[in-house]
């Protein structure tokens, strides 16, 4: 079969895709320290939980014929299986385990696994999944768990991956006719749920057949030698990694591409070009107001309005296009709402983690005047031991006595006190893990009264930037802070990064003391750009151009 289509096809950017097929030579490029440390670390993990399953009786097969026949004789795990392509549906599928499920007359039925070493879900009071550990997947033995999946590319890709070999397993007759899917993720848990979920559902088959339907369209007119380009480039969230970023960056730059306003969608692509909707400067003209109520009697409804019915947030994407016109960020409110709150004591907070469980706890002290106790400076708690849960736990334990003390020395002071992080939701999740652990009643409680938004004394920046300031993408601290005059002294500083160091630090190596050194003056540079973007909202952003005028006067 020529060209089948594999899973990572199907996630992967169009273009990209046309590129690869057509025999574009690639930029030459070579992988960052820190992705192949996520891929080493991922392939450790897929390892070991195979040879885990193994222990427990999967069996592992070689090649084809080896799998054909452990599929014929029902084996219950069969593991790292090569599987026919489905021919007729051009597709190649791949995964880590095959696990028996049930039987239809003769024919034994089997759900695809994948290993993927990912945080999968959160804890949701209203949503459950089944999860099973590794012992239970030959009896199916799953628990309801209240559970949700995350949403991000490493969540989606696993998820078309897994509805891909679900196909390729119904072409051999073979499927589960529930059509579930297994994930074991980080902790070693196997996620269960049904492809058949209801549309729109990011693990149902809905976002798996639009992938499919347009990647097998796009070989087809690849087949057909059509005159015409069968695909252009766009912004693809693969563009900072893409081998041939720098053949469609300069093209989308010079004809001011309106998907450089990030949106990630083809089909949007599409559907702005059908309205005329090519640049940034085009999209950038049109009028937010317009998006939303209906068109007045008697009046064909406004672009906007039409745009607004087929592509989520134009309304946002339309000032996204104006803040990178601007060449900067814009204000969303007038300058005398822009503001952050100030305390007498205040506290910039930031952890550092690595495969959701956290080592460091980092805050800086500022104070407004003298308060007796404090002093101001940045604090640290940290392990470099081997990071289990009880670690993790031990580490914001201590962290929160000292933080506790420095509220309790401001409140004898009858100062008022302030704590500052940027990005909230992982704060609180680390601090929900540790307690988590620890199982204690009274600090529980202390730390959820301190997290009431109507204390005023836990303030996420990030949610204070997001209604105050417009910028032309995602909104990270990165970027707002060094927009506020703030720099790293790092010179390659991300969190992405943050995870090599750290292998480093808690190495044998004998440099592993400057990677300690390394991540903690990181860590302290992270707080004070908190603080100064709080100075930043409170002084000069007032100055900046406001992004409902345009264009700028």
């Amino acid at each position: 079969m020529v060209n089948p289509l594999r899973g990572d096809d199907l996630v992967t950017c169009p273009h990209r895709l046309v590129l690869e097929r057509t025999g574009v030579p690639r930029d030459d490029v070579e992988e960052s320290a820190e992705i192949a440390y996520r891929r080493s670390r991922a392939e450790e993990m897929r390892a070991r939980v195979l040879t885990r399953m193994e222990d427990l009786g999967a069996r592992r097969v070689r090649g084809r014929s080896d799998t054909l026949a452990a599929l014929e004789r029902g084996v219950e795990i069969i593991l790292s299986p090569v599987l026919p392509d489905d021919v007729p549906g051009r597709r190649r599928a791949q995964s880590h385990a095959l696990v028996r499920v049930g039987r239809r007359d003769d024919t034994y039925l089997y759900s695809p696994l994948l290993i993927r070493n990912i945080e999968f879900t959160d804890f949701s009071p209203t949503r459950f999944l089944d999860v099973s550990s590794l012992e239970g997947l030959t009896s199916r033995e799953t628990a309801r768990e209240g559970a949700t999946p995350r949403s991000g590319p490493s969540i989606a890709r696993s998820v078309v991956a897994l509805a891909h070999a679900t196909r390729v397993l119904e072409s051999l007759g073979v499927a589960d006719t529930l059509a579930r899917v297994i994930l074991v993720d980080r902790h070693e848990r196997a996620w269960w749920w049904s492809l058949n979920d209801p549309p729109g559902s990011r693990l149902s088959w809905s976002a798996y057949d639009t992938a499919y339907e347009e990647r097998r369209a796009l070989l087809d007119a690849l087949e057909e030698a059509l005159p015409e380009p069968v695909s252009e480039p766009y912004w693809h969230r693969e563009c900072p990694d893409c081998p041939y970023q720098s053949r469609c960056r300069d093209e989308l730059l010079a004809r001011d591409d309106v998907s450089l306003v990030q949106f990630t969608s083809r089909a949007h692509q599409d559907l702005f070009h059908h309205f005329g909707v090519h640049t940034r400067a085009d999209l950038a003209a049109l009028d937010p107001s317009r998006c939303d109520g209906p068109a007045a009697r008697g009046e064909d409804p406004p672009l906007e309005h039409l745009l607004a019915d087929t592509v989520e947030h134009v309304g946002d994407l339309i000032y996204r296009a104006r803040s990178a016109l601007s060449g900067g960020p814009l204000r969303k409110v007038a300058p005398d709402l822009l503001q952050c709150p100030r305390g007498e004591v205040e506290v910039d907070v930031d952890m550092e983690s690595c495969e959701d469980r956290t080592y460091l706890w980092g805050a800086r002290v500022r104070l407004a005047r003298p308060v007796e106790g404090l002093a101001e400076g940045y604090v640290s708690v940290v392990s470099w031991d081997p990071l289990t849960a009880e670690v993790e736990a031990e580490v914001f334990a201590r962290f929160w006595r000292w933080f506790d003390s420095v509220r309790h020395h401001a409140g004898m002071a009858g100062a008022t006190f302030r704590a500052y992080c940027f990005w909230a939701q992982a704060e609180d999740g680390a601090m929900n893990r540790a307690l988590g652990t620890l199982s204690d009643p009274d600090l529980r409680a202390r730390v959820e009264h301190f997290r009431r938004r109507e204390t005023g004394e836990w303030i996420d920046l990030h949610e204070v930037v997001s209604h105050q300031i417009q910028t032309d993408g995602p909104t990270g601290l990165k970027k707002l802070a060094r927009a506020a005059g703030f720099d790293w002294r790092d010179e390659s500083p991300s969190g992405e990064a943050s995870l090599l160091w750290y292998r480093h630090a808690t190495s044998d190596e004998p440099d592993a003391p400057w990677w300690r050194e390394r991540l903690l003056a990181y860590n302290e540079d992270d707080c004070a750009a908190t603080a100064a973007l709080r100075d930043w909202l409170n002084g000069d952003a007032r100055h900046l151009p406001s992004r409902d005028v345009w264009p700028p006067q």
